[in-house]
């Protein structure tokens, strides 16, 4: 069999000059931070982020466009291009499925939960748990969860695979790689909010399609088309295939007899397609409908038919990666298949500097070698695009979440300004206690980022889908089964993570030691299991325990979803910020200059804020909390829902 004609390229490791090292290419990248920054700026001045509604809920007058194109950009990160990318060089087009599976959860997220958290009056998801269920302790619980979920996955991976696309493309260390990133994409989101980030993301989402559709030509122009894609991706077996002296087991290097099969066996499937239908579902479930990420952009809109619209968008969008990653993350392997398809540990740390494989710098390495100069400045922005957009939602929802359920639970007399500062300090601890992460992700899952991202959240997402599930559709599941549902689940799958960590998640060299009967169970099938059994916690315990009144629930679940009566919040005084009395007569100081330029930066008022009547703050709650659409575009988008889900049906059934 011949080599494939880059098989004996140099290692990247042996190289050290940088391929981004030419006035072409430099001047993109200036040029596109310098745009980046200009809207960032434009968003800054035009829209109000001198309060908690206008910083993190955009002032809720977002329209369809910006929305479909942030839900988009936030969940494509560079650790989407890096580990989509990564993983399909190595099992082929299955992990597309993950991507379409979303063109069904898109629909649910703009159909049945957004017009409930609407109606609910919720800023944040912990928040209509709170209302829902009554108590702190869920609220909470769900808080902390979702912020060590921000970590362990999101902010984590997106570092991780960004600074490996930089480290590829300027040859510096890693950790400084991942700073420099950071530094720049936590100074638009401190001093923005969320409105700034919708804005950013909506051109993020611009470049990141131009960039990775140009790359696509290349790559597939190269091959020599999609049929010489097909039979190319089954021969390309890498040369080095000896452990000292040991030949390693030929199912380790030749790519799988399924690879461009959707659908996969139950049993042997390294994908099986009853977990990429259900334990997939339950997964997507709780990102797309109940994660504050997403969950926040539309919650920004000015109406439900910007919602849905908003949600078509994204479903539309989100076809685009099975072309745009998947497809030349395999082309990679054929270019380079002794670097990307390296088996070899002693070779694989050599070519990218971890022993467990080499598949997360299939993306970068088909940039880096088929772009020319000027293209391949901008798909390094187009990498900075993906990781600062996905980063910079993560940053704005994750100090969300602990300005509003943390923190004003802690100090309940917090002026709006002080909230605001505390949120941003936040987000610079988030970040530190990210890349202290770092090391342990790169050696996780087979070195493949992607699935090391879905295996945590099948291990800590499934309680929190179930318990918003049951919630909104189990008008009986009070706060005790909700609880100790959430509790036990959350049990359940830190044992399977532990464990997984400690015995390591190993490669199919060096197979991990970890118990079959914790660690063989396929982690979308643990998905399904850890699901059912907090679902029947749940329902027991609720069960079993005393029923919540009808007048807490109105307009908080499906069947009283278009109640009008007055709704009795349960522990209605618990988390309400009390009122300094001082406030009405504290005068506005004569500030600085210094002062002034401050406050403009962070988008501190200068003046109090005007004190609503109780009929002004009626009216305000009334309009936050509407729901109604205008019926020619409730048509028009539910005949779009209608198509999306149809396209979902055929894109599945094609690629099955």
């Amino acid at each position: 069999m011949a080599t494939p004609p880059s098989a004996t390229t140099t290692a990247p490791g042996k190289d050290n000059t940088s391929p981004i090292n030419n006035p072409a290419d430099i001047s993109v990248i200036v040029v596109y931070f310098v745009v980046v920054l200009a809207v960032g700026i434009w968003a800054m001045v035009r829209t109000s982020r001198g309060t908690v509604g206008g910083f993190f809920l955009a002032g809720r007058s977002m329209v369809w466009w910006p929305i479909g194109a942030s839900l988009f950009a936030s969940n494509i990160g560079s650790g989407h291009f890096v580990g989509v990318a990564g993983t399909a060089s190595a099992g082929g087009i299955v992990i597309g499925g993950f991507e379409w599976n979303a063109l069904v959860m898109v629909v649910l997220l703009g159909w049945i939960f957004v017009p409930i958290y609407v109606k609910a009056g919720v800023v944040t998801m912990p928040e209509y748990l709170r209302k829902r269920f009554g108590g702190d302790r869920i609220r909470v619980y769900l808080s902390v969860l979702s912020l060590l979920l921000y970590v362990f996955t999101k902010i984590s991976a997106d570092m991780f695979s960004g600074a490996i696309f930089i480290q590829q493309a300027m040859k510096i260390n890693i950790y400084i790689a991942i700073v420099i990133l950071v530094l720049i994409t936590a100074l638009y989101t401190v001093t923005g909010g969320l409105a700034a980030v919708i804005y950013t993301d909506t051109l993020q989402t611009i470049i990141m399609l131009v960039g990775s559709f140009i790359l696509m030509g290349f790559a597939f122009n190269k091959v020599g088309g999609y049929e010489a894609f097909t039979e190319k991706y089954m021969k390309a077996i890498p040369t080095e295939i000896y452990d000292n002296g040991t030949k390693i087991d030929a199912k380790c290097y030749t790519p799988r007899e399924d690879s461009f099969h959707l659908f996969r066996d139950p049993i042997t499937g390294d994908m099986p397609w009853p977990g990429l239908i259900f334990g997939l579902t339950i997964l997507a479930l709780w990102y797309w409908c109940t994660d504050q990420v997403i969950v926040q952009r539309c919650l920004s809109a000015k109406n439900m038919s910007h919602v849905k619209a908003g949600c078509i968008l994204c479903g539309y969008l989100k076809l685009l990666p099975m072309f745009l990653m998947v497809f030349p993350g395999m082309i990679s392997r054929i270019l380079y298949t002794n670097e990307v398809g390296c088996v070899v540990p002693s070779k694989c740390k050599e070519y990218c500097d971890t022993e467990v494989g080499c598949t997360n710098i299939a993306y970068p390495k088909i940039v880096i070698d088929l772009m020319p100069n000027g293209l391949r400045g901008l798909m390094l922005s187009v990498m900075l695009a993906s990781l600062m957009s996905s980063l910079t939602s993560i940053f704005n929802s994750a100090s969300t979440l602990f300005t509003m359920d943390i923190y004003t639970k802690i100090r309940k007399r917090a002026s709006e300004k002080e909230l605001m500062i505390v949120g941003r300090i936040f987000i610079v601890f988030l970040i530190g206690v990210s890349i202290a992460w770092v090391p342990i992700l790169k050696e996780a899952q087979s070195g493949q980022l992607f699935d090391y991202m879905q295996s945590i959240t099948s291990y800590l997402g499934p309680p929190i889908a179930s318990v918003f599930i049951l919630g909104i559709f189990v008008k009986r599941v009070n706060e005790s089964g909700a609880f100790w549902g959430l509790i036990i689940g959350l049990l359940i799958g830190l044992s399977r993570m532990i464990t997984e960590f400690a015995y390591g998640t190993g490669s199919c060299v060096k197979p991990s030691n970890c118990p079959k009967i914790i660690c063989g169970v396929h982690y979308l099938y643990f998905a399904m299991i850890l699901f059912a059994a907090t679902s029947i916690i749940v329902l027991g315990v609720s069960f079993m325990t005393k029923p919540i009144a009808d007048k807490h629930l109105y307009r908080l679940c499906w069947a009283l979803r278009n109640s009008k009566e007055e709704r009795e919040d349960l522990d209605a005084n618990d988390w309400v910020k009390e009122e300094d009395e001082m406030d009405d007569v504290e005068e506005v100081k004569k500030q600085s200059c210094c002062r002034k330029a401050y406050n403009w930066f962070c988008g501190f008022e200068d003046k109090k804020a005007v004190k609503l009547s109780e009929e002004e703050k009626k009216a305000l709650e009334s309009k936050m909390t509407d729901t109604s659409e205008v019926p020619l575009w409730r048509n028009v988008v539910n005949i779009n829902g209608i198509i999306l889900l149809a396209v979902a049906v055929f894109c599945h059934g094609y690629f099955a």
